[in-house]
């Protein structure tokens, strides 16, 4: 199918108005302080109706997201050692929000923010700007090769896939760190000791326990969230300037179907995290992990089909909502910036 067609003049044209890397990085910011501020006191309150109603193991590690990035907590004795573990016994949803805000201060609903916003923002930065980037570079290559302006759903797709990919690799050894953090609270001298206590065992590689099942999730979701979200706007016929509320919709329902196809894997991520924040660095190189394969194998033999989409309706209902407010705040930013850079071509 064709599409319309435009001149080299054209082409240069448009480039002049496009937002430049420090403009994609303001806006993906701005998408992620968002996104965390409204998220997070849902996941919170989720958390805390957990602790209270699911008897957790002795001395094992609590995973919950807040819809940016998964944060990891320490049971002790079936009690969560960390902000989660407060006074109170909630009824409803609606009953938590009230004796939180009451008892405690509208404050604590964003007692998970700040490691969010120490890690998330940066790596969130990272993934759009690189994204953008790909998705030009790609874009530019397809006109001038055809001389048709609209892009076909591959480019958005693997600019995507490539995207995370990268910032996984970038933020894998701080995602590390941040795990042996939260799962034991060290200190930091003793985090500096965690971190030699593996370099010596595995090496420079330590650093990246965990790789694998990291861009096996991310990067399929984020393929198939570019893909869905780009498609939507082509077939919508918003491709060019969607709106705040069709970016919303948009954004919700490609997180939705990317959420949906990788949820396995999404499984298996957790329970390799959780196993990683229960490690021992210290010991030698003989100390097998599981793999990600015999985590996929157990969970089918354990539960088949049904364990590899456990969590389904949680993981959809953080996900989509997320996926809407940090891809509405981000179009919307960058049409204002393609809107200011018009102004100044012009002036």
């Amino acid at each position: 199918m064709g599409g319309d067609r435009l001149s080299s003049e054209e082409l240069e044209q448009e480039k002049k108005y496009r937002i430049t890397p420090f403009q994609q990085m303001m806006s993906s910011c701005t998408g992620a302080l968002l996104t965390s501020v409204l998220v997070t006191p849902l996941d919170v309150v989720k958390i805390r109706l957990q602790a209270q109603q699911k008897a957790l193991h002795s001395n094992r590690c609590f995973l919950y997201c807040n819809g940016l990035m998964d944060h990891l907590c320490q049971c002790i004795n079936g009690k969560v050692n960390a902000w989660v573990n407060r006074p109170g016994h909630f009824t409803s949803t609606i009953d938590a929000f009230s004796k939180i805000i009451r008892n405690e201060g509208v404050l604590s609903l964003w007692s998970g923010l700040p490691p969010t916003l120490i890690m998330a923002v940066p790596a969130t930065i990272i993934y759009f700007v690189s994204y953008e980037q790909l998705r030009v570079l790609f874009s530019d290559s397809y006109t001038k090769m055809t001389g048709v302006a609209e892009q076909p759903v591959i480019i958005p797709l693997v600019s995507g896939g490539l995207a995370r990919l990268w910032a996984v690799t970038v933020v894998n050894p701080l995602e590390l760190i941040r795990t042996k953090m939260q799962s034991k609270r060290l200190t930091y001298r003793e985090l500096q000791q965690a971190c030699a206590d593996l370099y010596g065992a595995r090496g420079l590689r330590g650093f990246w326990l965990g790789y694998i099942p990291s861009i096996s999730r991310d990067v399929p979701f984020s393929a198939i969230y570019w893909g869905s979200y780009e498609g939507i706007k082509k077939m919508c016929g918003h491709e060019k300037d969607p709106s705040l509320s069709f970016s919303f919709m948009a954004g919700a329902v490609a997180g939705s179907i990317a959420g949906t196809a990788t949820l396995p894997f999404d499984v298996v991520k957790t329970y390799r995290q959780i196993e990683l924040g229960e490690v021992d660095f210290s010991e030698q190189k003989g100390q097998r992990l599981t793999t990600t394969r015999e985590v996929f194998i157990k969970i089918y033999r354990t539960s088949g089909v049904n364990g590899l989409f456990a969590g389904f309706v949680p993981r959809i209902v953080k996900v989509a909502p997320a996926c809407a407010i940090m891809i509405s705040t981000y179009e919307f930013f960058k049409k204002f910036f393609t809107e200011y850079n018009r102004k100044l071509a012009t002036e």
